[in-house]
C-alpha cells in the first residue's frame, strides 16, 4: 500500500511538471472536414508520445483515440515533439486536443468555418488606404508629391499627383513592387475564387455596397496610383517617400514629415532607375527598370481583363499602359530597388526574369500571341525556382515576390503542352526544395526565418495549392496545411499571426502600429511580418522590446517572435503581405459556398 502511494505521488508530480513544460499546438480556427488535420506536442522535458485523444469541447467526451504519432525530436528550444494526426476524424464539431492533463486550445472542423475568411484581408486593407482613408473618415498625405532622383537628371523637383494607394507598412512609405504585386494577387484571387467575394463596401471604402466586388474595388484602388505614378510612357516612378517618414507613431492624417517642403507637405517621388539611388548615407544596387516594369505590366493587364466589365474606359488606359510598360522593360534589363535613406534598410530584390515572364504571360493571354508566350518561357527559363526556396536565408526582399506566378500562368496554358509540363515541374522542384529543408521538423517549416518570412509562407502556401490545382497530386497537402496551420496557431507561440483572426483567439496585439499604439485602434485583417531568426533580431538597428515577453519561454536561440510594438521586425503589419492572403483565403472560404 506504501509503495503505491509512492507510486501515485510521483505520478502526480510528474504530470503536474509535464503540463508546466509541455503544450499542444493546434490551428486555433480550425480544419476542413476532409483536410490532412495534424496537432503539434511540444514539451521541454524528453518524453515520447505514443497516443492522444480528442475530446468534444461541449460534452467533455472522447470522440477519437488517435495513435498516429510521429515523434521528431528537439525541435528549437525543444527537448521534444511530436506530430498527432487525426485525419481519419471528420465529423463536424468543436474540439480540443488532449494528452494526460494538457490540452490545445478549442478548435473546429466543418467546412463552413471559413466562410468569412476572404473579407478578412481587406479589412486591413481598406484601413492601409492613402489619400482618403476610409478607417478615418479623413484624407492624408494629400500634397503628394515632388521627384527626386531622375536617372536622365531632367525632371527633379516637379509636382506630380500622386495621392492615393495604401502605406506599405506602419510608416507610411509607398512602394510600386509591393503595391502592383498586391493588386495583381487580389485580381488574381477574385478570378479564381469569384462567388467568395462580397459587395458591402463602395470604391471609396465606405460602408455600402455599390455593385461591385470589395476586392476589386481595392484592386481599383491600388490601380488608380499606379496610373498616377506612370503618367506616361517615359515616366515610372518607383517609390513615393523614404524613411524621414521615420519620425515616430503618427495617425497619418496627423503625420509632419518634412522633405524640405515644409511638415506635412509633399513627399519625395522617386523614379524607376537603372543606376543606384539613395539622397542621403547609403544607396541601393540597381541595375536595371524590369523588375518594377514588369509588375507594372503585370498588374496592367490583368486589371485590363477583369475590371473591363465595370470601367471599360480604363481597362483601354490599363491595356495601352502594360504593353508600354513591358516594352520600356524589356529594353532596360535589370532591377530597380527601392531607395534607402538615413538608414541603410531597403527591399533589394536581385530579380527580375520572373517580373517579366509574369508580365509576358499575361500579355499572351490578352493578346492571344505567341511571341509573348516564346518570351514568358525565355524568361521563366533563366530563374527555374525563385532562389529563396530550400535556401538558409536572404536578404530583405531579396528575391520579390516571393512566388512566381508566372511559372503558374505558363503552367496553366495549353497551347504549349511541353512548357506547360516543364514549368509544373519547375513549381513542383520550389516545393520539393522546401519540403526537403523542412524534413524532421514537427511543424514541417522549411521557411527561412527572415525579415517577413510569413510573407514567404503565404507564397509557399499559394504555391502549393497551385500546384495541386493543376496535377491532382497530393504529395503536398500535408505540408500546405501544416503552413496554413502554423500562420493560424501551429507554432512554438500557439498565435495566429493575423490580427483579429480568430476574433477571441491568440493573435497579435501589441502590433508594430500608430493605430494600435496611439488610438488602440483594431487593425484586423493584417498579417504581422513573423519570427525571425534570433542573429538578425539581435543584429537590427533601434529595435527593442518595450513590454516583458509574453512568450519567453518559447523563445529559442533559433528563432523569435514578439507581440511587442517595439519589434517592427516580427510584429508589424505589411500591405503586400495581406493582400497575397486573399488567394488562398478565397479558396477556403469557397468550400462553406459550395454547401450554400
Amino acid at each position: 500500500m506504501k509503495n503505491i502511494s509512492i507510486t501515485l505521488f510521483f505520478s502526480i508530480i510528474t504530470t503536474v511538471l509535464f503540463s508546466q513544460n509541455s503544450w499542444i499546438r493546434v490551428n486555433q480556427i480550425g480544419y476542413l472536414e476532409n483536410d490532412i488535420k495534424v496537432a503539434v506536442f511540444i514539451s521541454k522535458s524528453d518524453v515520447t508520445q505514443k497516443s492522444f485523444e480528442l475530446v468534444d469541447y461541449s460534452t467533455n467526451e472522447i470522440v477519437y483515440k488517435g495513435t498516429k504519432v510521429r515523434n521528431t525530436g528537439k525541435t528549437w528550444g525543444f527537448d521534444s515533439s511530436a506530430r498527432l494526426d487525426f485525419t481519419e476524424f471528420t465529423k463536424p464539431g468543436k474540439y480540443f486536443v488532449r494528452i494526460n492533463n494538457i490540452q490545445s486550445v478549442p478548435f473546429r472542423i466543418g467546412d463552413d468555418i471559413y466562410a468569412d475568411a476572404s473579407e478578412i484581408p481587406l479589412k486591413y486593407m481598406r484601413q492601409q488606404r492613402c489619400g482618403y482613408n476610409p478607417f478615418l473618415k479623413d484624407s492624408c498625405h494629400v500634397h503628394d508629391g515632388i521627384t527626386v532622383g531622375d536617372p536622365k537628371g531632367e525632371r527633379n523637383g516637379l509636382y506630380y499627383n500622386t495621392i492615393g494607394g495604401w502605406h506599405d507598412a506602419s510608416d507610411y512609405l509607398q512602394y510600386v513592387a509591393t503595391t502592383a504585386n498586391a493588386v495583381y494577387q487580389m485580381l488574381f484571387a477574385y478570378s479564381k475564387y469569384p462567388d467568395t467575394f462580397g459587395d458591402y463596401y463602395d470604391a471609396n471604402g465606405d460602408e455600402g455596397a455599390n455593385g461591385i466586388p470589395d476586392i476589386l474595388d481595392e484592386a481599383k484602388w491600388g490601380l488608380d496610383w499606379l496610373v498616377k505614378m506612370n503618367p506616361d510612357s517615359d515616366t515610372y516612378f518607383n517609390q513615393l517617400a523614404d524613411d524621414r517618414d521615420h519620425i515616430g507613431f503618427t495617425i497619418p492624417s496627423e503625420q509632419m514629415a518634412d522633405y524640405g517642403w515644409g511638415p506635412g507637405k509633399e513627399r519625395a517621388i522617386y523614379f524607376v532607375s537603372p543606376e543606384p539611388q539613395g539622397l542621403f548615407n547609403y544607396k541601393n544596387r540597381s541595375t536595371g527598370m524590369a523588375s518594377t516594369l514588369g509588375k507594372y505590366s503585370s498588374s496592367f493587364s490583368l486589371g485590363a481583363e477583369i475590371l473591363a466589365e465595370y470601367y471599360p474606359e480604363f481597362s483601354e488606359l490599363l491595356k495601352q499602359k502594360s504593353l508600354d510598360a513591358y516594352n520600356n522593360g524589356a529594353a532596360n534589363p535589370g532591377v530597380s530597388q527601392t531607395a534607402p535613406g538615413g538608414a541603410p534598410y531597403f527591399y533589394e530584390e536581385d530579380n527580375w526574369v520572373d517580373d517579366m515572364e509574369l508580365a509576358a504571360s499575361e500579355l499572351f493571354k490578352a493578346t492571344g500571341e505567341n511571341k509573348y508566350l516564346t518570351d514568358a518561357i525565355n524568361y521563366g527559363r533563366k530563374e527555374p525556382v525563385t532562389p529563396w526556396m530550400g535556401a538558409d536565408s536572404a536578404r530583405h526582399y531579396q528575391w520579390y515576390p516571393f512566388i512566381n506566378m508566372g511559372h503558374y500562368q505558363i503552367a496553366a496554358q495549353d497551347t504549349d503542352k511541353k512548357a506547360s509540363s516543364e514549368f509544373i515541374r519547375n513549381m513542383k522542384s520550389g516545393i520539393q526544395r522546401v519540403m526537403d529543408r523542412a524534413e524532421g521538423n514537427a511543424f514541417m517549416n522549411g521557411i527561412p526565418f527572415i525579415w517577413c518570412s510569413n510573407n514567404l509562407t503565404l507564397a509557399f502556401i499559394t504555391q502549393c495549392r497551385l500546384y495541386n490545382e493543376l496535377t491532382g497530386d497530393d504529395t503536398y497537402l500535408e505540408i500546405e496545411t501544416a503552413m496554413r496551420d502554423w500562420l493560424l496557431g501551429c507554432n512554438p507561440w500557439g498565435t495566429s499571426m493575423i490580427v483579429g483572426y480568430p476574433e477571441n483567439g491568440d493573435y497579435p496585439v501589441d502590433t508594430h502600429s500608430a493605430f494600435t499604439k496611439l488610438k488602440g485602434y483594431p487593425i484586423t485583417g493584417g498579417i504581422v511580418d513573423g519570427p525571425i531568426y534570433s542573429s538578425i533580431f539581435g543584429s537590427l538597428k533601434g529595435i527593442y522590446l518595450a513590454n516583458d515577453d509574453q512568450y519567453a519561454e518559447f523563445q529559442s536561440d533559433h528563432v523569435v517572435y514578439h507581440d511587442d510594438f517595439a519589434d517592427y521586425s516580427t510584429n508589424e503589419p505589411t500591405m503586400d503581405g495581406t493582400a497575397c492572403m486573399t488567394y488562398y483565403f478565397g479558396y477556403l472560404a469557397s468550400h462553406a459556398k459550395k454547401k450554400d
